[in-house]
């Protein structure tokens, strides 16, 4: 039997998990993973302490503070795109699967000894004996 796999990133599913990403960082949505929601918390907290250190409000190292800051922006960017991605996938794994035949087939030995001929026949037509 062989299996047709999807690309890692086909371009059609990375435009549509990129899109999803975006969508992820409503609030509401992060709310559901209480880990990424903190980090999504430490994340604007951290840009508006840049914001405040580049407008003159507060002392600190912009350089550091916008560093981080990225960082902590792309851990949740790509931690939403990982989860767009694996929900995109299963969507389209749970696609491909209503198109396979309900019926599987078998083959139903003549005569029960090694070699016997057989015949093609839909598996939920067997029967135990």
């Amino acid at each position: 039997m062989s299996h047709q796999q999807r690309a890692l990133f086909d371009p059609a599913l990375l435009k549509t998990a990129l899109r999803d990403a975006l969508r992820k960082l409503d609030p509401r949505v992060q709310w559901r993973n209480p880990v990424m929601f903190v980090v999504y918390l430490g994340s604007l907290l951290t840009s508006f302490i840049w914001l405040m250190i580049l407008s003159g409000h507060t002392d600190g190292s912009a350089a550091f503070t916008g560093s981080l800051a990225v960082w902590l922006w792309f851990t949740v960017l790509f931690a939403n795109l990982a989860e767009a991605l694996a929900e995109g996938r299963s969507k389209a794994q749970a696609e491909s699967l209503k198109g396979v035949k309900k019926s599987g087939w078998a083959k139903k030995l003549q005569q029960a000894q090694y070699g016997a001929l057989w015949q093609k026949v839909a598996a939920e037509s067997l029967r135990k004996g």
